[in-house]
């Protein structure tokens, strides 16, 4: 079971792994905009200190979080519940996983205002423990992607 679970997971996001469809709208180009554009929707100040500001490419935080399914961001019974939540969400695994990565961007903002790009990078590249609990309630509250793009 756990491998077909596996396999119906990962089979949405297999576009992002194929070179020739980085710039496609199913590609994880596409995507790492998507994330932007619902970051910009949900905190305008935040989006641009870390986009326009300090210049940081979410390719160098949100590609490993987003190709990895955030398997490398928490310890592992945390990625089973996030998994866990990606594949029960009724919104779409991929509007889910956006979701996530939105909630903890926004856990950490007081942090990435008050930093430079270093800062930002180091926080997002290394995320800081976190109660995944408090992510995944943040994530669910929010309405799903496609409605505030």
């Amino acid at each position: 079971d756990a491998f077909w679970c596996f396999m119906e997971l990962i089979s949405e996001f297999r576009d992002h792994f194929c070179a020739q469809l980085d710039n496609a709208q199913t590609g994880i180009k596409a995507t790492l905009r998507r994330l932007m554009n619902v970051l910009q929707h949900y905190d305008h100040a935040l989006w641009q200190h870390i986009e326009i500001t300090c210049k940081v490419d979410p390719q160098y935080y949100a590609f490993r979080w987003i190709t990895l399914l955030l398997s490398q961001e928490f310890a592992f019974p945390d990625t089973l519940r996030i998994w866990d939540t990606i594949l029960a969400d009724p919104h779409g695994r991929m509007d889910c996983l956006l979701r996530i990565c939105i909630a903890m961007i926004l856990h950490v903002k007081p942090r990435l205002m008050q930093g430079d790009f270093t800062v930002i990078m180091k926080t997002l590249q290394r995320f800081p423990p976190v109660d995944v609990g408090l992510l995944l309630q943040a994530a669910a509250a929010m309405p799903p992607c496609h409605t505030v793009l």
